[in-house]
């Protein structure tokens, strides 16, 4: 399981699929963890309250950054009101305080950080996409109320 949670991290890390500027964004977000310094733009394109596109830029260690990039994967099409619920989730699962394996079932690859709540030094460093999506998201949600 280690090995699968490391080639994971790595591949995510090295090679991110969602590591980019997004032109047509709609939402920005920026986001920093200033225990070590990890820091990220979250840039979504919101339409109809759906997740259509989304990106990010930053920099920090090989957590935050494969944090973000899966994160992004699961969120693409995502309706706001889901989005949030995974954030919940993963911060959740990440903390120790979600650890049911049937309700954690969505978060999918992101299962991977599952025991990250074991490392309480890099806790900060893969929720911080996941806090900075939630920004976005309640912000979102009030500027369409």
């Amino acid at each position: 399981m280690f090995n699968l949670y490391n080639e994971i991290l790595t591949e995510h890390n090295l090679h991110p699929n969602n590591k980019c500027s997004l032109a047509d964004a709609t939402h920005h977000q920026h986001g920093i963890n200033p225990n070590c310094g990890d820091e990220i733009t979250l840039s979504l394109k919101l339409n109809n309250n759906i997740i259509e596109d989304a990106s990010f830029q930053g920099s920090g260690c090989a957590i935050s950054q494969a944090s973000t990039d899966i994160m992004i994967d699961l969120m693409l099409d995502q309706p706001i009101d889901k989005a949030k619920e995974l954030c919940r989730l993963f911060i959740g699962m990440v903390q120790g305080t979600i650890t049911d394996e049937k309700e954690l079932a969505p978060l999918d690859e992101a299962l991977t950080f599952k025991n990250i709540s074991k490392m309480p030094a890099r806790v900060k460093c893969a929720v911080l996409s996941w806090h900075t999506m939630e920004t976005i998201l309640d912000k979102a949600l009030q500027n369409s109320q």
